[in-house]
């Protein structure tokens, strides 16, 4: 019998490594507390005190989302700084669209064999997006499993809380005909659709990530890796100035799915598809896979990444304001009666 002795650093899994990985990027991490948290990263929960004087009833968000098959771009390339910021993105961005303001964020990543330098440039980008939406990174689970994952790949997955004034939640219920509906400028595909854009673009197309596409104005890798934008400050802005009726944090189900989910009964949205500019990258994947228009616009968001409802009186004070913040912003359709049907949204 052999009697060769095992430990579980044999078995794939480097206790000390995970140790040092928690130590070198605490310094990171701790650089997006806000005042509330009250406890250092290696603990076995993070605690935090939300300051709660100033609400009369308080309620909390949750949100939980992943990247999706994206990560297989970011193996491909090896390049993983931004993975994080879109595990956080798809997380505060659907907290934001209640009315919630984000105030901490765990991160859960799993990998076959832990190495240092590629956990520490994926915790930079979810460290990124934390600042970017204002909430702590307030700790994480980083899991070694052997044997489960392709050397070089991991799994990267987020879960966010937030906090809104019971009567400031937006639910999108006063919605009525005559509303007005303004999209929000997306960052190219987001986080969605990638398993038809490898097909598409990667497999059929047989197209290489480094490749130089002149209507993109970058390479097909630098087009697709580029990590979702995170409305949260912009949206927070705007709450405190205008009577925002209804959010749609525009993902997997694109704009003729996600619209809907905050339309009240008798009601529906007429979206008029000439109103922006539809970047480039749905084009390149519509013309090489021939895929029907409206299969584009119930996969991916076209362009817009955020959807909001404003009165017809306010709607092109709203739109101004987010321009002057810096965003692409369009008017891009209204509120129509729908009557005994449910919620939908019709795209001209």
């Amino acid at each position: 019998m052999n009697k060769e002795s095992f430990d579980y650093k044999k078995a794939g899994v480097d206790i000390e490594a995970g140790e040092k990985m928690v130590e070198n990027i605490k310094d990171m991490v701790s650089s997006t507390f806000r005042p509330e948290v009250l406890t250092e990263i290696g603990g076995f929960a993070g605690l935090f005190k939300p300051a709660l004087g100033s609400f009369k009833e308080p309620v909390f968000a949750a949100a939980t989302d992943g990247v999706g098959t994206k990560l297989k771009i970011a193996f491909m390339l090896n390049k993983h700084n931004t993975v994080g910021i879109d595990a956080v993105a798809m997380c505060v961005n659907d907290l934001i669209v209640q009315g919630a303001e984000p105030l901490f964020f765990l991160d859960y990543l799993a990998v076959g064999k832990l190495e240092a330098s590629q956990a520490a440039e994926i915790i930079s980008g979810v460290v990124e997006g934390c600042k970017m939406a204002g909430c702590a990174l307030l700790g994480g689970e980083t899991a070694e499993m052997p044997g489960f994952y392709q050397p070089g790949e991991y799994d990267i997955a987020g879960f966010a809380v937030g906090i809104v004034e019971k009567e400031k939640i937006i639910t999108g219920k006063s919605i009525v005909p005559g509303d007005i509906l303004l999209g929000i400028a997306s960052n190219g595909l987001h986080s969605n659709g990638f398993s038809l854009v490898r097909k598409i673009l990667l497999e059929h197309a047989a197209l290489s990530l480094d490749r130089f596409i002149p209507q993109l104005g970058r390479s097909l890798g630098e087009e697709l890796i580029r990590p979702t934008f995170i409305y949260v400050p912009l949206v927070l802005s705007l709450l405190k100035e205008y009577d925002i009726k209804g959010l749609a944090h525009i993902t997997g189900g694109g704009l003729k799915n996600n619209l809907p989910r905050i339309f009240p009964e008798g009601v529906k949205g007429i979206i008029k598809k000439s109103s922006w500019d539809v970047p480039p990258i749905f084009s390149l994947i519509k013309d090489y896979g021939q895929v029907e228009e409206e299969e584009m616009f119930r996969t991916f968001n076209m362009g817009i990444g955020m959807a909001l409802v404003t009165p017809a009186n306010n709607a092109g004070e709203v739109l101004e304001r987010i321009r002057e913040k810096g965003w692409s912003a369009w008017e891009i359709g209204c509120i129509s009666e729908n009557k005994g049907q449910v919620p939908l949204v019709e795209i001209k």
